[in-house]
C-alpha cells in the first residue's frame, strides 16, 4: 500500500485523487475479503483485516455511506445486503464498493458517485448474479474499476457500458454558501487570477478590481470606484464564492493577532516557505528574508500585543520584511488570526452610539458605519463606565 507523503492534514479542505477502488464481499466460508481491487494490493491484507468490521458492518448500517479514516487511508463505502434464500448460501449476499483516498483528502464529493455505482452493481447482481457468480465477471469488474478511477481522476466524469446497460458518473463539487460580505471586510485577489485580462471580467468587477489590493475595505472600494456599496458587496460575494478573492479584516497597526496551529506548515512545507519569503519581501531585488525571521514575527503575535508593538521591537524592515504583506499572507494561509474588539453596553437604557455596543459588532464594523476612527471610538468608550470591551 502506498502512503501519502503530502504534509496535509484531515479537514484541511484539499481534494485528493481516488487512489484505489475495491469490492469487498462476505464469503460463505472465507468470511470478509477483497474480491476485486484496482490497483492490486493497494490496500494490503493486514490493513484490510484490521478494519474489515467497518467494511462489512451490521445490517442496520447497510445502504448508508460510511467513511473510515485509519491506517493512513480514507475509505468511502456503501455496504449492501441482498437477501435471497434460494440464491445465496447464507440467505444473503453482502458486499461493499469502496473508494480509497489519502487520509487528509476531502472525500464528500465522492459519496454520490460511490452510491450510484453501488446501486448499478446491485441491479447487475439481481439481474445476472454479476458479482456472486464464478467466472470472468471479476475481470469485467476490474476493467470497469480501471475506467472509473482513470476517468474520474482526469476528467471528473465517466461512462460505463456493460451489455445493454449504460451508467454515467460525475463528480460534482458542492461549494458552501457564499460568505456574508460587510462594509469593513477587505477583499484580496488571489494570485491565480491577478494576470487575468480586465476585459474577461464583468463590468462591475472591471470597475472595482483596481481597488482590490488587500488593504481597502468594501466601503472604501465603493467610494473610490464610485460604485454603490450593495453592488460592491454582491460582486465581492460572488468572487469569494468562486474562490477568486479572500476576505480579510482591516489591517491596522493597533490590531492584535495570534498565531494558530497551522503556523507549523510554514516550516514543514518548503514550497510554502519559499512562497512566503518571496511575498513578504519589502524589496524583491534584495536577498529574501530568512524563514527563521519570518517565523519569529508570526510567533511573536499573541494576545495583548499589537502589531505596532511587534514592529517597534523586531524592526521587520531591517530584515527586508514588509509587515503588511506579512500579515496578509499569514491571514490568507491561516497562520494567524485577528483578535477583534467588541464593545458591550452594560447599563440599563442605551442612547445614541451606545445602541451599537451590543457585543455583536466589532470596532472595525462600528468605524465603517459611523465614519469615526478607532481612536475616536476608544475615547468614547473610555469615558463611558457602562461600556466594556470583549476581545475574541
Amino acid at each position: 500500500m502506498q502512503v501519502s507523503t503530502n504534509n496535509y492534514y484531515e479537514e484541511c479542505g484539499r481534494e485528493g485523487q481516488i487512489r484505489c477502488i475495491f469490492l469487498s464481499e462476505f464469503h460463505a466460508t472465507a468470511g470478509c475479503k477483497i474480491s476485486c481491487q484496482v490497483p492490486a494490493d493497494y490496500v494490503s491484507k493486514e490493513v484490510f483485516d484490521a478494519i474489515n468490521v467497518y467494511i462489512i458492518p451490521k445490517p442496520h448500517l447497510q445502504r448508508c455511506i460510511l467513511t473510515v479514516n485509519a491506517m493512513d487511508i480514507k475509505i468511502v463505502g456503501y455496504p449492501v445486503g441482498i437477501e435471497n434464500q434460494q440464491k445465496y448460501a447464507r440467505n444473503a449476499f453482502l458486499f461493499n464498493l469502496c473508494f480509497v483516498c489519502d487520509s487528509w483528502a476531502r472525500s464528500v464529493q465522492y459519496e454520490p458517485v460511490v452510491k450510484k455505482l453501488s446501486e448499478y452493481l446491485i441491479m447487475m447482481e439481481e439481474e445476472s448474479c454479476f458479482l456472486s457468480k464464478e467466472g470472468d465477471h471479476k475481470l469485467k469488474l476490474q476493467k470497469i474499476f480501471e475506467t472509473v478511477i482513470k476517468d474520474l481522476n482526469e476528467k471528473k466524469v465517466t461512462t460505463i457500458v456493460e451489455g445493454d446497460t449504460t451508467i454515467y458518473l460525475k463528480i460534482v463539487i458542492h461549494k458552501p454558501d457564499p460568505p456574508v460580505v460587510k462594509d469593513h471586510m477587505v477583499p484580496l485577489l488571489l494570485k491565480d487570477f491577478k494576470n487575468t485580462p480586465l476585459d474577461k471580467w464583468d463590468l462591475t468587477t472591471q470597475q472595482i478590481l483596481p481597488y482590490i489590493n488587500g488593504i481597502n475595505h468594501i466601503a472604501r472600494i465603493s467610494a473610490e470606484a464610485d460604485v454603490e456599496t450593495n453592488l460592491v458587496k454582491s460582486c465581492v460575494q460572488n468572487l469569494a464564492y468562486y474562490g477568486v478573492v479572500h476576505l480579510l479584516p482591516i489591517l491596522k497597526y493597533s490590531n492584535v493577532y495570534m498565531c494558530t496551529q497551522h503556523l507549523k506548515s510554514l516550516i514543514k512545507i518548503p514550497s510554502l516557505s519559499h512562497a512566503c519569503r518571496k511575498y513578504v519581501a519589502l524589496n524583491p531585488d534584495k536577498t529574501l528574508p530568512s524563514i527563521q525571521k519570518v517565523f519569529q514575527f508570526y510567533a511573536s503575535m499573541t494576545h495583548g500585543v499589537t502589531l505596532r508593538a511587534i514592529c517597534q521591537r523586531l524592526c521587520p524592515q531591517n530584515y527586508n520584511i514588509d509587515e503588511r504583506k506579512l500579515v496578509i499572507f499569514g491571514l490568507q494561509h491561516k497562520f494567524i488570526r485577528c483578535i477583534h474588539k467588541y464593545p458591550v453596553f452594560t447599563g440599563s437604557v442605551p442612547s445614541g452610539r451606545q445602541k451599537m455596543y451590543t457585543g455583536l459588532s466589532s470596532f472595525d464594523e462600528i468605524c465603517c458605519k459611523t465614519g469615526l476612527s478607532p481612536s475616536d471610538i476608544e475615547k468614547d468608550i473610555d469615558k463611558d463606565t457602562n461600556v466594556t470591551v470583549i476581545w475574541k
